[in-house]
């Protein structure tokens, strides 16, 4: 029987064959689901891309709303609570879970990752965190949120900002990477976000 190897050259065994053969078989499917998903998303109907979004395993709360040419990846990780809007461009990675809780403001062309890759490591291999978004949070827009962030109740993220760690409650971030500016005076959140643009 001829060797096969990997791509770093190590030999594989039968089983690892088939292992692998089913697990490029799987990507091949996700990533053409993807690309269904991608026309979906500039569908100009929230009704029926949510339809869609949620046979794709996101689970979406009532009154929440994803607006138009959102993407994803891997979404049946992805949980977005009750009352909330996220932007237009969006990209919302799902290899690790993202939990996005209620009433959170999500501007347009934000980034969410949760996969990232081992600089140190011999064979570049990725490393996953999950992402956790608590409620009343506002996000502007062009931010990047990296693998294994939290962010607190209340808490504001200026436009553009790169977020590498945890954000305490009722604070407000911004930069590069993103860190304290102020305290939030608003304390108590009562409010709802208005109504999602209609056709987009």
């Amino acid at each position: 029987m001829i060797g096969i190897t990997d791509k770093n050259g190590q030999s594989l065994s039968s089983s690892e064959i088939i292992t692998k053969i089913i697990i490029r078989i799987n990507s091949y499917l996700l990533d053409f689901w993807l690309m269904i998903l991608n026309f979906i998303s500039v569908v100009p109907s929230h009704s029926i891309r949510n339809l869609f979004y949620r046979a794709s395993g996101i689970k979406i709360g009532p009154k929440s709303y994803i607006h138009y040419g959102a993407r994803f990846y891997m979404p049946m990780n992805i949980k977005i609570g009750d009352g909330t809007i996220i932007g237009d461009h969006a990209f919302i990675d799902g290899r690790a879970p993202v939990k996005i809780g209620n009433n959170v403001d999500i501007a347009s062309e934000v980034r969410i990752y949760n996969s990232e890759h081992d600089i140190e490591s011999n064979d570049f291999i990725a490393t996953n965190a999950p992402v956790n978004i608590e409620d009343y949070v506002f996000i502007g827009p062009r931010v990047t949120i990296l693998p294994g962030v939290t962010i607190g109740k209340g808490a504001v993220i200026a436009a553009g900002s790169v977020v590498v760690k945890d954000v305490d409650a009722s604070t407000l971030v911004g930069g590069v990477p993103a860190k304290y500016i102020k305290d939030r005076n608003l304390k108590e959140y009562k409010y709802r976000l208005g109504r999602p643009k209609l056709f987009q």
